[in-house]
């Protein structure tokens, strides 16, 4: 068995009330490598009040996902860059 296959048997067998602790350990382990996910990590919660205008955004985004309508790379480039 790999290093690989022994840790996802470990987190298999971890109870559920343990997952997050273990999540923020390995969390910890990575960012001592990973500068972008270190920053990631320590950076502070946005405080900043959503706009009416960004909930509504977020509304359309649930709403779009409720009704199982699948967008192509191609439509959300589109969506995000506008048309080519």
């Amino acid at each position: 068995m790999t290093t690989r296959e022994a840790l996802h048997k470990l987190v298999d067998l971890l109870p559920e009330s343990e997952w997050e602790p273990a999540r923020r350990v390995l969390e910890e382990r990575l960012s001592k490598h990973d500068p972008v996910l270190r920053a990631f990590l320590n950076a502070p919660e946005d405080d900043e009040p959503e706009t009416e205008e960004e909930r509504a955004a977020v509304e359309e985004a649930y709403e779009e996902l409720k009704s199982g309508k699948d967008l192509s790379h191609e439509d959300v480039k589109k969506r995000l860059l506008g048309p080519s």
